[in-house]
């Protein structure tokens, strides 16, 4: 399989990468803005598999401009794309009072217009079959519970699912798959800035078990559908 993943230096979205390179029948193309966490997480996979076959490119997703580029580092390092998982994300806690122009542009850009933009660029290489998976928040689900400080980050994630939706209708004539993983809580960095103090009841490496198998399998039974995965809410 050949599989790229956003926000690929920590959290769940490295403990993708490592799951994935345990199988040297995948090509992994792993994107980050992160260089560090980066090098050091093609060491460990190395370590997991010395025949892995992981690409690790410093790349920071808010520079529209410059994604034609890094469409043409992933074609050249494999023909065509079987899965894509858009695990990037950014999250501010904030009041909505106190919430600037300025955050609703870099958590868009972030959130949603990178997902439309890297997935409408690399749509002529999605493989027939290929599977198309956004992850997002059990906060962006209507009629779930919201919270505090996260109206704007909540809104991007409603975003998501309704483009996930959106795209898979658009694409199946293409036989593309499009599915959304709508997350609960998960002691990642991102939720501890959300609920600072709290204890989330999954790890980053079991929801990553759990993406990993459904990005590979999910497609077989789903399409446009939004997955709540959510053993507890904040």
């Amino acid at each position: 399989m050949n599989i790229i993943i956003t926000g690929a230096s920590k959290g769940i979205g490295a403990e993708l990468v490592r799951i994935f390179s345990r199988n040297k029948n995948n090509q992994i193309f792993a994107i980050s803005r992160n260089r560090e966490n980066m090098r050091k997480l093609y060491s460990e996979c190395l370590k997991i598999n010395a025949d892995c076959k992981v690409v690790t490119f410093e790349f920071d997703l808010e520079q529209f401009e410059f994604y034609p580029f890094l469409v043409q580092k992933i074609e050249s390092a494999f023909r065509h794309v079987d899965i894509l998982i858009h695990n990037a994300g950014q999250i501010i806690n904030k009041p909505f009072s106190k919430t600037t122009a300025q955050d609703f542009d870099k958590l868009f850009n972030i959130n949603v217009k990178s997902i439309f933009l890297l997935t409408q660029m690399l749509l002529p290489d999605m493989n027939a079959g290929g599977h198309i998976v956004t992850i997002g928040s059990m906060s962006g689900i209507g009629g779930k519970k919201k919270h505090p400080g996260l109206s704007l980050y909540s809104t991007t994630k409603g975003a998501i699912a309704t483009l996930t939706e959106a795209l898979a209708e658009e694409l199946q004539d293409r036989n593309i798959f499009v599915n959304g993983i709508a997350l609960g809580s998960v002691q990642t960095e991102m939720f501890e800035k959300a609920f600072p103090g709290k204890k989330a009841s999954l790890n980053p490496a079991q929801a990553a078990q759990y993406i990993a198998d459904f990005a590979l399998n999910g497609q077989k039974y789903f399409n446009g559908k939004i997955l709540p995965v959510s053993a507890s809410l904040p």
